[in-house]
């Protein structure tokens, strides 16, 4: 699934995708489990298509507002070396 179409979509209906694909998510690992799995890459999708959706889900609760990035980390403090007396 791709971001444009989940852009359309209501919130309501985003909850709605979000718990389908956690369902095909949780029969992929059966498939896999019990050796019927054919496209190993599926599993590899729906992981991302559900974040996707979990993605856009925070943008709709947060008022369409965009996340805010992590902040910055400052760098580790140089350790002084002590001088032989």
């Amino acid at each position: 699934m791709k971001a444009e179409d989940l852009k359309t979509k209501s919130e309501d209906e985003l909850k709605k995708m979000l718990l389908d694909l956690r369902k095909e998510q949780m029969n992929l690992r059966f498939q896999k489990q019990n050796g019927g799995l054919n496209d190993t890459s599926a599993m590899r999708k729906a992981r991302r298509t559900i974040a996707r959706v979990k993605t856009f889900l925070t943008v709709a609760v947060s008022g369409g507002a965009a996340p805010k990035p992590a902040p910055k980390k400052k760098p580790a403090a140089k350790k002084t070396e002590k001088k032989a007396a």
